[in-house]
């Protein structure tokens, strides 16, 4: 019996642990993330970091690449925001940004806006890869489902849909960036 109760509370507690953390990648490679990549699709835990074209985080990945001390290059497109007249709001500008290892192999740190710690998760690394960004100070949270091709897989979307319901905090909007008409490309 005592056996019984024992197996019954790790297994409640495995299976908590389950709920609230997203399934990720023990063992990452980061050499097989190399290349383009498309974002497909987009969620965030505020409203305000998705909203408009210009948002802070509606940005389009488009290339990540190893550097040879184990951090991660990678490159983005986003709309520029008007700070001033000579800036056309317009303009789809590209930005590069390195994202630094640490002892977890699925997390970086960056310095990107206030956001300071990227994740990347449940990932087939030849054909999609969801990657999270988090803003410690402000909890903010924003996920993206990045393809390798412009096609958009419906089972990689549905999977991405169960992902962000397995997070920690409620995604507020979802962007099908595959409807969009307004992709940001350099």
């Amino acid at each position: 019996m005592q056996c019984l109760l024992l197996t019954l509370g790790v297994a409640l507690i495995c299976g908590v642990q389950a709920i609230e953390s997203p399934q990720i990648m023990q063992d990452m490679e980061l050499p097989k993330l190399a290349g383009t990549w498309h974002s497909m699709a987009m969620a965030a835990s505020d409203f305000s970091l998705l909203e408009t074209r210009e948002a802070p985080l509606r940005i389009y990945i488009s290339s990540l690449q190893p550097t040879p001390e184990g951090n991660l290059e990678i490159t983005l497109h986003r709309w520029s925001q008007k700070l001033s007249p000579l800036i056309d709001s317009n303009q789809c500008v590209e930005e590069k940004i390195i994202a630094e290892k640490t002892e977890n192999p699925i997390e970086f740190k960056i310095n990107y806006l206030d956001e300071n710690r990227i994740y990347l998760l449940n990932t087939d690394g030849s054909k999609y890869l969801f990657l999270c960004l988090e803003s410690t100070p402000k909890q903010n949270l924003a996920c993206q489902y990045l393809a390798r091709t412009l096609e958009a897989d419906d089972k990689v979307m549905a999977e991405f849909i169960n992902f962000l319901k397995t997070l920690r905090v409620q995604m507020q909007i979802f962007l099908d960036m595959t409807q969009a008409e307004e992709q940001c490309r350099v």
